[in-house]
């Protein structure tokens, strides 16, 4: 079972810290309403912890195939 989380910014850059902008950045998000899809791993969940007031977080759980 993977999981992913996607990440939406819903709130402008403008006006917060340099360290919020370089993490916003670092995620890959530019602008608001952008999503991305990253891996649910403890370096992102710490990522989006220091910038939660500016992202909207759901989480994505890809069931594996079940093939032969």
């Amino acid at each position: 079972m993977k999981r992913y989380l996607k990440i939406k910014q819903i709130k402008s850059k403008i006006g917060a810290n340099w360290k919020a902008k370089r993490t916003l950045e670092a995620l890959g998000l530019r602008k608001i309403g952008q999503v991305v899809i990253k891996k649910d791993t403890p370096q992102i969940r710490g990522m989006i912890d220091k910038i939660k007031y500016l992202v909207e977080v759901e989480e994505i759980i890809e069931k594996e195939g079940g093939g032969s």
